[in-house]
């Protein structure tokens, strides 16, 4: 029997990003702890795929293949959700797409396509759920942002963190509007997450999961589970007087930052004088 802390029978989430990765352990989570889900995913197919599974477990649920970086079309598919489910509670934040280039070749154009889809659709997304959190009283918002908004990572993610940072600022802003009426904004901040597009990337730069892995002290990539808790904490009333908030989820990335190393394999720890600088 799920805990009644974290009971989330008769709720209402609606998620992007679906189909897989975060978007899909995010909906399965939910869906697990009893609320009903709207799967958002422009991957139409791999959304269905998700809805069988949640759909086994006896819950409601609907799949629109909304493009989030549509204000338009995201006003339409909350109208879809108000038809199907006349309610929403819960709102996991998650598609949008990014761009790598350096800063110095970036397409000002490219730039603009990722404020759009990461920026404009993720307040439109939030602005659409807030409106009908805001008339019934209650609500909750989950923005998936990233460390970089945090700290830069280079290797061509300018536009990217530029959006990410600005991400941050917005569920700042929301929390601070909304929280005395009733709606809680928060966001989570993950490290490298694997998924398909990030597979990819490794597998064309053999050094590259090693490189993440050691600024990473708990030693593996993140994986889409990882955000499951976190999801079914934030949509619940375990989490009632959490707003504002942003949540690292990157085995101890920000923690450790560029200074340090993690573990110590062996051998004598010596000490050392800092002068104004990392050793």
């Amino acid at each position: 029997m799920t805990n009644s802390l974290f009971d989330l029978s008769g709720k209402v989430a609606v998620v992007s990003g679906a189909a897989q990765g975060l978007g899909q352990a995010t909906a399965l989570a939910v869906a697990e702890h009893g609320a009903d889900v709207a799967l958002v995913d422009r991957n139409v197919e791999g959304a269905e795929a998700t809805a069988q599974t949640i759909g086994a477990l006896g819950r409601q649920v609907m799949v629109a293949g909304t493009d989030v970086s549509d204000p338009d079309a995201i006003a339409d598919l909350f109208r879809q959700v108000d038809a199907k489910f006349g309610r929403v509670d819960f709102l996991g934040n998650i598609a949008g797409d990014g761009h790598l280039a350096k800063p110095e070749d970036l397409l000002i154009e490219d730039l603009h396509r990722v404020l759009q889809n990461l920026v404009v659709g993720r307040f439109s997304m939030c602005q659409q759920a807030g409106r009908r959190m805001l008339a019934q009283g209650r609500g909750s918002i989950m923005n998936i942002g990233s460390l970089a908004s945090t700290t830069a990572l280079g290797r061509g993610h300018t536009a990217y963190s530029m959006s990410m940072g600005a991400v941050i600022q917005m569920t700042r802003e929301l929390s601070t509007e909304w929280s005395s009426r009733g709606v809680r904004v928060n966001a989570v901040t993950p490290a490298q997450v694997t998924n398909p597009s990030l597979i990819a990337r490794m597998q064309q730069d053999p050094e590259l999961e090693a490189k993440f892995i050691r600024g990473i002290p708990a030693g593996r990539m993140g994986q889409p589970a990882d955000i499951k808790g976190l999801a079914v904490l934030l949509a619940s009333d375990a989490s009632e007087w959490i707003t504002g908030a942003i949540i690292p989820m990157d085995g101890g990335n920000l923690a450790m930052n560029a200074g340090g190393t993690p573990g110590h394999e062996g051998g004598e720890v010596q000490s050392f004088r800092t002068e104004n600088s990392l050793q």
